[in-house]
């Protein structure tokens, strides 16, 4: 019999977004809100959709109006399925 083969991709592919931070209250999380540009099909018109992700910052280094970096990652609680890398380039 012949053997099939199976290839799998790298392990480490994972989403990133850039976003703001909103809110750093809570112990080693912080609630960064994710804006994205929407196209209307009919009028052609824009509109900002925003959404917002509760981050793990186990550092607690980053502030409320710190433009950053995240990366979906394993859950690490309930509602917290993302990470901080680092800041945006060019960005405070």
């Amino acid at each position: 019999m012949t053997e099939a083969k199976t290839t799998t991709g790298p392990r480490n592919i994972f989403r990133k977004m850039e976003g703001v931070i909103v809110s750093d209250k809570m112990d080693k999380t912080v609630v960064v809100r994710v804006d994205r540009q929407v196209l209307n099909k009919k009028y052609q018109k824009r509109f900002t959709v925003s959404r917002k992700y509760k981050c793990h910052d186990a550092k607690n280094e980053y502030k409320t109006g710190a433009k950053v970096v995240i990366a979906e990652c394993r859950p690490i609680s309930k509602d917290k399925k993302w990470r901080v890398i680092g800041l945006a380039k060019g960005k405070k």
